[in-house]
Protein backbone atom coordinates (compact mmCIF):
# COMPACT_ATOMS: atom_id res chain seq x y z
CA UNK A 1 0.00 0.00 0.00
CA UNK A 2 1.39 3.15 -1.22
CA UNK A 3 0.54 6.39 1.30
CA UNK A 4 -0.85 9.34 -0.59
CA UNK A 5 -1.83 13.12 0.79
CA UNK A 6 -5.29 12.81 1.42
CA UNK A 7 -6.45 9.33 1.97
CA UNK A 8 -8.86 8.75 4.54
CA UNK A 9 -8.14 5.89 7.41
CA UNK A 10 -10.65 4.60 9.66
CA UNK A 11 -9.53 3.64 13.19
CA UNK A 12 -11.95 2.16 15.51
CA UNK A 13 -14.16 5.30 16.00
CA UNK A 14 -11.99 7.53 14.70
CA UNK A 15 -10.68 8.89 11.04
CA UNK A 16 -6.97 9.63 9.98
CA UNK A 17 -6.39 11.80 7.16
CA UNK A 18 -2.82 12.23 5.50
CA UNK A 19 -2.40 16.17 5.28
CA UNK A 20 1.41 16.50 4.88
CA UNK A 21 3.65 13.64 3.33
CA UNK A 22 7.42 13.67 3.40
CA UNK A 23 9.82 11.11 2.72
CA UNK A 24 10.64 10.26 6.34
CA UNK A 25 7.14 12.42 7.88
CA UNK A 26 3.81 12.22 7.91
CA UNK A 27 1.20 15.27 9.35
CA UNK A 28 -2.32 13.55 9.67
CA UNK A 29 -5.47 14.87 11.27
CA UNK A 30 -7.58 13.17 13.56
CA UNK A 31 -11.46 13.47 13.74
CA UNK A 32 -14.21 12.12 15.15
CA UNK A 33 -16.33 13.18 12.34
CA UNK A 34 -15.78 13.65 8.62
CA UNK A 35 -18.42 16.49 8.61
CA UNK A 36 -17.15 18.73 11.60
CA UNK A 37 -14.09 18.10 10.39
CA UNK A 38 -12.97 18.72 13.64
CA UNK A 39 -10.00 17.27 15.25
CA UNK A 40 -5.73 18.08 16.08
CA UNK A 41 -3.05 17.58 14.00
CA UNK A 42 0.08 15.56 14.41
CA UNK A 43 3.31 14.94 12.83
CA UNK A 44 5.08 11.40 13.19
CA UNK A 45 7.89 9.68 11.69
CA UNK A 46 6.09 7.09 8.63
CA UNK A 47 7.26 4.34 10.78
CA UNK A 48 5.39 5.38 13.52
CA UNK A 49 2.44 6.15 11.23
CA UNK A 50 2.55 2.66 9.48
CA UNK A 51 2.42 1.29 12.60
CA UNK A 52 -0.40 3.75 13.84
CA UNK A 53 -2.79 2.36 10.59
CA UNK A 54 -1.34 -1.30 10.68
CA UNK A 55 -5.29 -2.57 12.14
CA UNK A 56 -6.85 0.13 10.34
CA UNK A 57 -9.17 0.16 7.29
CA UNK A 58 -8.86 2.78 4.15
CA UNK A 59 -11.79 4.26 3.30
CA UNK A 60 -12.86 4.40 -0.19
CA UNK A 61 -13.05 8.11 -1.47
CA UNK A 62 -16.52 7.46 -3.41
CA UNK A 63 -18.15 5.68 -0.56
CA UNK A 64 -17.00 9.13 1.56
CA UNK A 65 -18.49 11.57 -0.49
CA UNK A 66 -22.09 9.95 -0.53
CA UNK A 67 -21.90 9.70 3.41
CA UNK A 68 -20.86 13.41 3.99
CA UNK A 69 -22.83 14.70 1.08
CA UNK A 70 -26.04 13.04 1.67
CA UNK A 71 -28.10 15.47 2.55
CA UNK A 72 -30.32 15.63 6.60
CA UNK A 73 -33.90 14.76 5.97
CA UNK A 74 -36.16 18.03 6.90
CA UNK A 75 -38.31 17.67 10.03
CA UNK A 76 -41.54 19.42 9.81
CA UNK A 77 -43.18 20.31 12.67
CA UNK A 78 -47.03 20.22 13.17
CA UNK A 79 -49.07 23.39 13.25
Amino acid sequence: MKLQQGQIWKLNNQYIRIVHLERLAVGYKRMQDLESKQGGHLMVTKKEFCKLIKKAILQDPKTLNKEVTTPVPAVEFPK
